[in-house]
C-alpha cells in the first residue's frame, strides 16, 4: 500500500479518528460485561488478550484477540477508502498508538502486538502474514510470546523493505519501535531467564 500524503487536514483527521478508535478497550469492556471485574486489577493489568485469557475464559480471551486485531483493520480500511492508502496507515499507526495509550484509560493501555499485526494485515497482507509467521515460528520454538512478539515486530519492517513497499516500511519501524518499548519489562525477563512460557498442550 504507496501513495502520497493526504493533505494535512486530512492526514489529522486520518489519525485523531484511527487514535479514538484504537483506544477503545475491548479487553476491559469484555472482561467487565462478563463478570469479571477490572481487568487491570487482574494478572499484569494489561487490557490486551493475553491478561484476558488469565481470566480462564479462551473465548473471551480470542474475542479480545479478534476485536483488538480487527479494530487496527476497519481504522485502515475506513481511511483508506475514503481518502486512499496513505490515509490508511497513518489511520493505522494511530490505531496501535491509540491502544496502547487509550484517553479513556487515562493513557495506560496494553503492548498493542495484536492491534498491529490487524494494522499490517490491512496495508500489507503479504507483511502482515509474514510476520504472524514469525510469531508463530518463535513461539513454536521457544514457547515465549514476548519473544515471539518482537521477533514479528523486527520481521514487519524488514519484510516491507524487501517487497518496495516504502511506507509500509516506514510505518511498520515505528509500530517495532513503539513495540519494543512497550515491552521492555519482559526483555528484562527474557534476559534474566524469568520470562514466563506459553504452553500449546492441552489441559487433562
Amino acid at each position: 500500500m504507496n501513495g502520497t500524503l493526504p493533505p494535512l487536514e486530512i492526514s489529522a483527521l486520518a489519525l485523531a479518528c484511527g487514535y479514538l478508535f484504537g483506544s477503545i478497550p475491548f479487553g476491559l469492556v469484555l472482561t467487565r460485561l462478563a463478570g469479571h471485574g477490572d481487568l487491570r486489577q487482574i494478572g499484569s493489568g494489561n487490557i490486551g488478550a493475553t491478561n484476558v485469557l488469565r481470566t480462564g475464559n479462551k473465548g473471551l480471551a480470542a474475542a479480545t484477540l479478534l476485536l483488538d486485531s480487527g479494530k487496527g483493520a476497519i481504522a485502515v480500511l475506513i481511511a483508506a477508502y475514503l481518502a486512499g492508502p496513505v490515509a490508511g496507515i497513518l489511520a493505522g499507526v494511530a490505531a496501535v498508538f491509540g491502544h496502547n495509550f487509550p484517553v479513556w484509560l487515562r493513557f495506560k493501555g496494553g503492548k498493542g502486538v495484536a492491534t498491529t499485526l490487524g494494522v499490517l494485515i490491512s496495508i500489507a497482507p503479504s507483511v502482515g502474514l509474514g510476520a504472524c509467521l514469525v510469531w508463530l515460528l518463535v513461539a513454536l520454538a521457544t514457547r515465549y510470546s514476548s519473544a515471539s512478539a518482537l521477533a514479528a515486530l523486527l520481521a514487519a519492517p524488514a519484510i516491507a523493505w524487501g517487497l518496495d513497499l516504502e511506507h509500509v516500511s516506514v510505518a511498520a519501524a515505528v509500530l517495532a519501535a513503539l513495540g519494543w518499548i512497550r515491552h521492555h519489562q519482559n526483555i528484562g525477563r527474557l534476559i534474566a531467564g524469568e520470562e514466563s512460557k506459553i504452553s500449546f498442550k492441552r489441559k487433562s
